[in-house]
């Protein structure tokens, strides 16, 4: 056989061979052979596909206020003007805010419910916005625990139900960031006057307008000191803004 006739041989069989790997997507589409389905969240929604993230919708940092650096936390530690801070359980009102620019040694600003003497939670409210929380929407903190305490997120939905995940964050020696998505954990039904669940796992909560977000710990706090509190410094939500109505 001619060099030639050697080389058109092969460039024969090479477009045979790409012709094959041309047809592996059609082959797989063929009546009979079933596709995989995409995944679905816990309200039974299909996931977006795997790298379409959700927008950053707000940041909360919070702000030093002249005075002790370790006080009771309010509206006015809020550096986020589209907030609103609320306090919930028996001892909401004793969460402190501590730490801050300028601190020494190094202590970033955070809330800590070291003298909860009962169960304690905070929530954030956007004046201008619900959220929902489906698909890839997450949440980052900057946690730090101590003893047994693990932060859980906690959220109100547009029907005034609250809700607390079976997700759960926390280091003991620093601050350190974590997160997580919304839909991948399971959610109970929750008094948040109390700070205490109700009933089994809710099935298939409705995540799509969603008013309040929030965190707790379920424990009241050993004071000052190691053995039990919890500390949130900033916090981050990556969701779909829904405007709320008349605005």
């Amino acid at each position: 056989m001619s060099q030639m006739s050697k080389t058109m041989l092969l460039g024969v069989l090479c477009t045979a061979a790409w012709a094959m790997v041309a047809q592996g997507p059609a082959a797989a589409a063929a009546p009979g052979v079933t596709t995989p389905q995409r995944a679905v969240d816990q309200n039974g929604q299909p996931l977006p596909e795997r790298g379409v993230q959700q927008p950053l919708v707000w940041r909360e940092v919070w702000k030093r206020t002249p005075g002790p650096v370790e006080h009771p936390v309010t509206q006015d530690n809020i550096a986020n003007p589209n907030l609103e801070l609320k306090l919930y359980g028996p001892s909401g009102k004793d969460i402190q805010f501590n730490g801050g620019e300028g601190v020494v040694p190094f202590n970033p600003a955070h809330l800590w419910t070291g003298i909860c003497e009962q169960t304690c939670g905070a929530a954030f409210r956007d004046k201008n916005n619900y959220y929902d929380l489906t698909g890839l929407a997450k949440i980052y903190w900057l946690v730090k625990i101590s003893g047994l305490h693990r932060i859980h997120p906690i959220i109100k939905l547009a029907n005034g139900d609250w809700l607390l995940g079976e997700h759960e964050d926390g280091t003991e020696y620093d601050l350190h960031p974590a997160g997580f998505t919304f839909s991948e954990t399971r959610w109970i039904k929750l008094d948040v006057d109390k700070l205490v669940t109700h009933g089994r796992w809710v099935d298939k909560p409705d995540l799509t307008k969603v008013d309040e977000i929030g965190f707790t710990d379920l424990m009241p706090g050993s004071g000052h000191g190691d053995g039990g509190y919890s500390d949130l410094g900033w916090i981050e939500v990556y969701a779909k803004a829904v405007p709320r109505q008349g605005r």
